[in-house]
């Protein structure tokens, strides 16, 4: 089939996850049909710097045939079967050891989904079995954040905060919601040091609402990122930290996205040193090669489940797929014989933030911020107010749309630029990504005028 065609198709069979289906029919699908590198290329020819690693999955880049050949040759061995029934894989076994070898020390059992929203469902089994099995079944209430992202299944969207997508379901009533760390957004004539310790008393302030014995858990990003990339500020997860410390509530960290390197380390935990009770992984697990998700359970958990004994009576049919798993092995051999998260530390996390902070002198930009290689632009109409466009983030799709025709794949947020590249960037990669999204800010700034 012909560009035409395909496009025509998609209409007419294929529903789209996030998608306003009427405005897709008017202006047809962008049809992907390779990728190389840290590059993807459309059906037209036209070459990408993939600015989003695929959805904040594929690490490192799309030309890992290490990867693609293990996934074959599982396939070809034991293409599938089942952790059910005291039933096990070697790869299953062997992936869960790696796990636990680059997760912080204190997490050694892992629970395999499919994917991090089959892996925050099940964080809330094990957290209701845990508080049941220490015979406190009061304690029921999961606290969140305001537009978190954990995840599209009902318990999933229930623990994330995206108001857009709770009015589209009803969401479950023992999950409550407080501010998020967002300084540019949300803290007026704050510092960014005053409104980390702000937002992360609010935790304090709810769980004294709701009474520190209904209270089980504590969910978050250590970077909020479909959110908007919001970096908290440096005080904010240490005056967390004394708050979950205070009570004795669990904490999930979910490392769906910044998991595996993003950072500059293995896991946000690490880098804000957090040590979770719990830790969502998926996406870069297996580079996006093989869909894989799970929950990292700490040894305070894990003892607790597996010593009061009776069956938990929660798991998925392709829970620790062998072909998913030996991606995984893959994947984390690569990122630990090519030193890929030492560079991304020393080298190219530092040189992004340099070059990306230059962009906060365009005309349109309130603030430029990066972390490690993950980055966030706030578009303004005027920098002094940080007054936005209009209320309805034309400015984002825009500049998306703009970031496309210059060759970069940005992803828009509302009014926020956001962009998690391949770690595989190099210095010159980081050049050619910062100038493209100048490019794209000025072309925003002529359509908008």
């Amino acid at each position: 089939m012909n560009k035409n065609q395909l496009q025509q198709h998609d209409r007419e069979h294929l529903l789209h996850p996030f998608t306003d289906f009427h405005d897709l029919g008017k202006q047809g699908t962008r049809v992907i049909t390779s990728a190389e590198g840290a590059y993807i290329t459309d059906i037209d020819g036209h070459r990408m710097l993939d600015g989003m690693s695929g959805l904040w999955c594929c690490n490192l880049g799309y030309s890992r045939r290490e990867i693609s050949e293990a996934i074959y040759e599982q396939l070809n061995k034991l293409p599938f079967y089942n952790s059910f029934f005291q039933c096990t894989t070697v790869p299953s076994i062997e992936l869960a050891d790696l796990l636990s070898e680059v997760t912080p020390a204190h997490m050694n059992n892992v629970f395999f989904t499919g994917s991090g929203s089959e892996a925050n469902d099940t964080n809330l089994r094990i957290i209701r079995r845990y508080w049941d099995l220490l015979e406190q079944p009061e304690k029921r209430i999961v606290i969140s954040r305001k537009n978190g992202y954990h995840g599209s299944t009902i318990g999933g969207a229930s623990l994330g905060g995206m108001s857009g997508m709770h009015k589209q379901f009803q969401a479950l009533d023992y999950i409550e919601h407080i501010e998020q760390p967002y300084w540019f957004g949300e803290g007026g004539d704050m510092s960014p040091e005053e409104f980390g310790v702000h937002a992360a008393r609010s935790l304090d302030k709810k769980i004294q609402e709701l009474g520190p014995e209904k209270v089980a858990a504590f969910i978050a990003e250590p970077i909020q990122g479909a959110g908007g990339v919001i970096i908290p500020p440096e005080t904010y997860w240490p005056e967390v930290k004394k708050v979950l410390d205070q009570y004795g509530i669990l904490l999930v960290m979910d490392e769906v996205i910044f998991g595996f390197g993003r950072t500059g380390e293995w896991f946000g935990a690490d880098y804000y040193g957090m040590k979770p009770d719990l830790m969502t992984f998926a996406k870069a697990v297996t580079n996006g090669y093989f869909p894989l998700g799970g929950t990292m359970v700490s040894d305070r958990v894990a003892e607790v489940i597996k010593a009061k004994g009776g069956e938990f009576t929660h798991g998925y049919t392709y829970s620790a797929h062998p072909a998913a798993c030996v991606a995984g092995i893959a994947t984390l051999n690569i990122l630990r014989e090519e030193k890929i998260i030492e560079r991304v530390r020393d080298t190219t996390g530092p040189y992004l933030a340099k070059r990306w902070a230059e962009l906060a002198d365009h005309p349109i930009v309130g603030e430029a911020r990066s972390l490690g290689l993950v980055g966030a632009l706030e578009l303004v109409q005027d920098k002094g107010s940080r007054a936005r466009f209009d209320d309805k983030c034309t400015a984002g799709a825009v500049c998306r749309d703009m970031s496309i025709k210059n060759g970069l794949v940005m992803r828009a947020t509302g009014d926020t630029m956001i962009i998690a590249p391949p770690l595989i960037l190099d210095t010159t990669q980081i050049d050619e990504l910062v100038e493209k999204a100048r490019r794209a800010l000025d072309d925003t700034a002529k359509a908008m005028a």
